[in-house]
Parts: structure tokens; C-alpha cells; sequence
């Protein structure tokens, strides 16, 4: 398998800023050699992908960002090469997608009561078929004038503590897992050592991920902390699970770069071997 490989990238089909072809031509101007597609509980950017990509020697591997929750924290997955049409996945994404839709239409409204924003303006922001969620209410601030950038916006308006946020539904890990294996996929926690060593997915819980065929920790990301790291690479050698890097790449809507993390080629290979829902694209 050709490297650098980065296994977790978005398309302004979910929250990032590219279109997919423009995610394509961004990864080959990177150097990437593989890119994944991962959009949030979304796999309409994948037929986009991977047109844009013919020709270009570039393989893509199709994916999707699952939104689950853990108690009351947010926790992602990341899926590889699933079945696209599996009955029990497109049923599950499309409820996540509608209560994000009704979410952000709730949070909406109450910003609308302290600050000049509409709905439009947040449509204003998405693309056709696109999982609108919080980032295009940002986006929607910065274009009113309220704040300068995304990152300001989560940073003030849309942090917590002003009282705007709402949850939304989305499914517990295990269902999440089950329902990406039952698909063919090959289930990653995406980013799981974000708060340190201390808040890392407690061990009996994860092993009921592993038991159900989770099959890599996300490791290599620029928002686990060192603490994190050391804590997940101590599960993954004790539950035999592989490790990932990756960008978390979102265009212009954050920092993240292409290929500023990466995967080891024998784990992508691993990963391929494993799926039976799809295959990757060699463009």
C-alpha cells in the first residue's frame, strides 16, 4: 500500500470546506498517496470523491464519521469501507442526520433572540445533501459579522456556557460498532484521548468495543493529548487493536493540514483485507 496515508478528512458534505473534488485535488497537491473520505454520519460525497480522483494515481478509501454518544459525552467513529446501502446503517444515519438538522434549528432560534441570524443564513452556508450540524451555524456568525472566524465562534457564541447549545440523539459506541460490521465495515474510534490519560474510554467498556470487532484506536491526532497517546497505546497493545494517524482535515475550517498525521501502509492493508462492504478506489 503506497504512503503517506490519512484516513480522516471532510467535504462540505458534512462541516468541512471543500467540496469532494476539491478535497481530491487538495490531497494530490499534499502528496497524499491515500485519502479517506469521511464525512459525519454521511456517504453522499463518495461518488464525488472518487470521480475527481480518476486519473490522478490517488486511492481513495470511502468512510464515514459516526456521531455516537457515551453517557453524556460525544464520541466518533470512524467507518471504512462499509456497505453504503446496508438497511441498518442508512437507517441509523438518517435519524442522526434529522435530529442534527432539528438541533441546529433549535439552536438557531435562540441565538436569533440576542443576535441578527436566521435559518437562511445557516442554509446559506451547507451544500445539496449536506449533515448540517454546528459548524454552519459558525460559519453563518462569521458571514453576519458576529465573529471573525469558526474557532471564534465556538470559542464565544456557541460554547456551552452561554447557554445556546442542545444535545442531539445519536446511538451508544456498541450500536455503532455492531451496526458498521454488520455493514462489512471496519470500525476506529476517531480522536478517543482528547482530554488526557484520565478521561480515555474507561477499559470494560472499551473491551465490549474490541468484543464486537472494533478494530483500531485513532492515536496520531493533533488534538489527543501526550497523556492521551500514552494511555491509548497502552490499550491497544493490551486489547491487540491497531493504530491510526490523521489529519481531521476540514479545509479552511480548522487548522488541521493533509498528511500532518499519518498511517502505517500495514495497517491500511489490514484495514482493506478486513472490509467485505466495499472496496478502495485507485485512481
Amino acid at each position: 500500500m503506497p504512503s503517506p496515508i490519512d484516513l480522516h478528512t471532510h467535504s462540505s458534505v458534512s462541516d468541512g470546506t471543500e467540496t469532494p473534488a476539491q478535497l481530491m485535488r487538495a490531497a494530490v497537491t499534499a502528496g497524499l498517496d491515500v485519502i479517506a473520505i469521511t464525512d459525519h454520519d454521511s456517504t453522499a460525497g463518495w461518488t464525488e470523491a472518487i470521480a475527481a480522483a480518476s486519473g490522478t494515481g490517488l486511492t481513495v478509501i470511502p468512510g464515514m464519521e459516526l456521531s455516537t454518544f457515551f453517557g453524556w459525552k460525544s464520541v466518533h467513529l470512524l467507518a471504512y469501507l462499509f456497505d453504503p446501502l446496508d438497511a441498518g446503517l442508512v437507517a441509523e444515519t438518517s435519524r442522526i442526520r434529522d435530529a442534527r438538522l432539528k438541533r441546529a434549528e433549535n439552536i438557531v432560534q435562540r441565538i436569533a433572540a440576542d443576535y441578527d441570524l436566521t435559518w437562511m443564513d445557516v442554509l446559506a452556508q451547507t451544500s445539496v445533501g449536506a449533515t448540517v450540524g454546528r459548524p454552519h451555524i459558525a460559519d453563518a456568525l462569521v458571514a453576519r459579522g458576529h465573529v471573525p472566524n469558526r474557532s471564534a465562534a465556538f470559542e464565544s457564541i456557541l460554547h456551552p456556557r452561554q447557554g445556546y447549545f442542545e444535545p442531539h440523539y445519536a446511538p451508544d459506541p456498541l450500536t455503532a460498532v455492531k451496526l458498521v460490521v454488520a455493514a462489512g465495515g471496519v470500525p476506529v474510534l476517531a480522536h478517543p484521548g482528547t482530554r488526557g490519560r484520565g478521561d480515555v474510554m474507561p477499559e470494560e467498556k472499551l473491551r465490549t468495543l474490541v468484543d464486537a470487532g472494533l478494530f483500531a484506536l485513532e492515536v496520531d491526532h493533533r488534538e489527543n493529548t501526550p497523556s492521551g497517546k500514552e494511555r491509548l497505546r497502552e490499550l491497544a497493545a493490551k486489547f491487540g487493536l491497531a493504530q491510526t494517524g490523521s489529519s481531521d482535515y476540514h479545509g479552511e475550517g480548522k487548522p488541521n493540514r493533509l498528511g500532518e498525521n499519518t498511517t502505517a501502509p500495514e495497517v491500511l492493508e489490514r484495514i482493506v483485507a478486513r472490509a467485505t462492504g466495499s472496496a478502495p478506489y485507485r485512481g
